[in-house]
C-alpha cells in the first residue's frame, strides 16, 4: 500500500549538485587536456599512450568521487523517512524519529533519534536557502502528522 503523492516528499540538494557536476566536468576536461598536451610538449620525459590513458582514468575516478557529494536524497512519506547520504542509505519509521532538527549554524538538517543519537540529512542543506526551509517544513509536517496519529 503506497502513500498518496501529496504525502511523499523527495528532496535533493540543489547547489551542491550544480557545484559537483561543474567540478567533475572541469576535472575530466583538465585531465584530458593534460593527457593530450603531455604527448606533444617536450618535458624531458617520454610519455606513452598508456600514461595518457592512466591520466584520463585518474581524472574520471576523481570526478566520480566528487559526484558522490551530489548523491544525498531524502524520501519521506506517512510511514517513515529514507535518508540517502554520501555512502549509506537508512530507512527509519517515524516512530524512531524523535525530532526533525535544523540546529542554528548547522550546514544541514538532522534527525534526532533515541539515546542522544542523530542522523545527518545531507539532502537538506543551508546553502539551498528557501528551498531548504520548504523541505524541512514538509518533512516536519509528515513527522508531526505521524506523532499526532500515534
Amino acid at each position: 500500500m503506497s502513500a498518496p503523492e501529496q504525502d511523499v516528499v523527495v528532496v535533493r540538494p540543489r547547489k551542491v549538485l550544480i557545484a559537483a557536476v561543474t567540478g567533475a566536468v572541469l576535472i575530466v576536461g583538465l585531465f584530458v587536456a593534460i593527457a593530450v598536451v603531455l604527448r606533444t610538449v617536450q618535458t624531458g620525459v617520454f610519455f606513452r599512450f598508456a600514461d595518457q590513458v592512466a591520466l584520463v582514468l585518474l581524472g574520471l575516478f576523481i570526478a566520480g568521487g566528487l559526484l558522490l557529494v551530489a548523491r544525498p536524497r531524502v524520501r519521506a512519506d506517512t510511514e517513515g523517512i529514507e535518508v540517502r547520504n554520501i555512502l549509506l542509505t537508512r530507512y527509519l519509521p517515524w516512530s524512531l524519529v524523535e525530532r526533525v532538527a535544523f540546529p542554528d549554524g548547522a550546514s544541514w538538517a538532522r534527525l534526532d533519534l533515541p539515546d542522544d543519537e542523530y542522523l545527518p540529512v545531507l539532502a537538506i542543506q543551508a546553502v539551498d536557502g528557501e528551498r531548504a526551509v520548504e523541505a524541512i517544513a514538509k518533512v516536519r509536517a509528515l513527522h508531526a502528522r505521524h506523532r499526532s496519529s500515534s
